[in-house]
């Protein structure tokens, strides 16, 4: 069995507070990559159907800086599997909540395994729906 890149998307917004930002007045990296690995992790489980963990984050690219009145909308999906392990994609769409301009400034790849080793993925792999997703997976 097969499953669609679209049934394991994930989305949420966060606003840019000051307790986000470092020293340049943009939000610390560390902070993204703790939101974007919670994201990340729902794209993970519903696939996996049981606990997984983080087992490497790969072409992390911090496009653009995040700001104060700034929003981040993460998005995460599936775009592999193998026998226990699971590879999601994730980007952060910026907004300049007073403008409206928007702007990709994150994306990155992370793989989760499943945490039980006598368990694995219960599908044998991943549908493309949209271009992006045809393009990331062309290079799992």
């Amino acid at each position: 069995m097969q499953a669609k890149c679209n049934d394991t998307l994930s989305i949420s917004v966060h606003r840019v507070l000051n307790d986000d930002l470092n020293e340049h007045g943009t939000v610390y990296g560390g902070r993204i990559l703790e939101l974007i690995d919670g994201e990340a992790s729902i794209a993970a489980m519903r696939v996996a159907r049981t606990v997984v963990v983080t087992a490497s984050m790969d072409n992390v690219q911090f496009l653009r800086p995040f700001k104060l009145q700034d929003s981040m909308c993460m998005e995460a999906y599936v775009t592999g599997v193998g026998h226990r392990s699971i590879e999601v994609f994730v980007k952060v769409i910026g907004e300049h909540l007073m403008t409206g301009e928007r702007f990709l400034g994150f994306t990155c790849f992370i793989t989760y395994v499943i945490e039980d080793p006598h368990k694995a993925v219960p599908v044998a792999g991943m549908v493309p729906e949209t271009d992006e997703q045809r393009t990331l997976m062309a290079g799992y």
